[in-house]
């Protein structure tokens, strides 16, 4: 017998998959940061105190890996790379403002 399931219970999967893909070192953070504006690598690395190149770029990279930021190459000068929220990314922004509005 299969159970229908609610939509309780699709918000509580979604959160915890967000939890999961969040959980890390600076993650968070990022992700927060990127729900207010397209970010640049060196404004992240003085926004994120205690941060340092090398955790940023393998937390940035996972969240790429997950689909929720994509790296786009701004072709001005100076060429320069920002990450932004993906389509993906930016469904889960409500659901994290669920569980900020818990704690």
């Amino acid at each position: 017998m299969t159970t229908k399931k609610t939509t309780n219970d699709a918000e509580t999967c979604l959160a915890q998959g967000l939890l999961k893909v969040l959980s890390g070192k600076w993650k968070p953070e990022i992700f927060r940061l990127a729900a207010e504006a397209p970010l640049r690598f060196s404004s992240l690395l003085r926004q994120i105190q205690g941060s340092n190149k090398q955790t940023l770029s393998v937390a940035l990279k996972e969240l790429d890996e997950a689909g929720l930021l994509e790296k786009v190459v701004v072709k001005q000068k100076p060429l320069h790379i920002e990450y932004h929220l993906t389509k993906k990314g930016k469904s889960l922004v409500p659901v994290l403002k669920q569980l900020e509005a818990m704690s």
